[in-house]
């Protein structure tokens, strides 16, 4: 469906708000859960099926049909994915599926990098950290192939920062830029570039790719010819160390 065809479709739900009119929308936007469900699906790894993750999603999508604001200067995408989103974390933090002893590996993890980082002044390496924790480099990558579930809370944290409502004004209010905030972003910029140096060379080609290119685990895996899991495995432990750099700044790469 081309552009005027999708806001005439809009104007109509607007006016009538016909059963419809409204499958329509959700058919045309469906595509968008898609999305969404895969770049979660990115930290879940194989632990949650994805088809569960897009049926989580359309009920965001729906939700999102009925009170997006039609008359607002502000693209349906920015705010479904928001909605889309917020439905498929909502099930699963239902679900309290990430076990505590999950969660106390990842701290472990941290925990080790960021003294190893700080006694040697760079990035630590997987010997390093496994001799650091007294535990075998294959039990250090299977706790990593782990960890990658608690990569969930941060996407959570993030999502309850602010509300949709709150993020978009944000993004309706950008031209007016204060000075402290431009310095702010030139100073992210920096820090991004900084933890992307940490990274090795497959890793930082993994978040290139799916970050700045926007292709999908599999796409991935075919561009570097490796598996999907080796992809979501470099992803977690990319994730990892440029938490330590980013800190309280993760949430842009969610």
């Amino acid at each position: 469906m081309d552009e005027s065809s999708r806001d005439r479709l809009w104007q109509n739900y607007s006016k009538t708000h016909s059963p419809e009119y409204r499958d329509q929308l959700i058919l045309e936007y469906a595509q968008l859960v898609k999305l969404v469900a895969g770049r979660l699906s990115m930290y879940l790894g194989y632990n949650v099926e994805y088809d569960d993750l897009v049926g989580y999603g359309i009920f965001g999508l729906i939700d999102a049909i009925d009170k997006f604001d039609y008359g607002k200067n502000v693209k349906f995408e920015t705010y479904a994915s928001l909605r889309i989103r917020g439905a498929i974390l909502d099930q699963i933090r239902k679900m309290d599926w990430i076990p505590r002893s999950l969660r106390q590996k990842q701290k472990k993890i941290d925990a080790a990098m960021s003294k190893i980082e700080a006694e040697t002044g760079k990035a630590a390496t997987d010997e390093e950290i496994a001799a650091e924790l007294g535990i075998s480099l294959d039990e250090l990558n299977n706790w990593q192939g782990q960890a990658k579930m608690t990569n969930l809370v941060s996407l959570d944290e993030f999502t309850e920062e602010g509300t949709e409502t709150a993020k978009m004004e944000a993004v309706g209010n950008a031209r007016f830029e204060h000075p402290e905030e431009a310095v702010e972003k030139e100073e992210l910029k920096k820090m991004i570039v900084e933890a992307l140096d940490t990274l090795t060379e497959k890793e930082r080609e993994v978040v290139v790719l799916y970050y700045y290119e926007e292709m999908t685990l599999k796409e991935i895996s075919m561009v570097l010819e490796v598996s999907e899991s080796r992809v979501s495995q470099l992803h977690t432990k990319a994730l990892n160390k440029m938490k330590l750099k980013l800190g309280d700044y993760m949430g842009i790469l969610s």
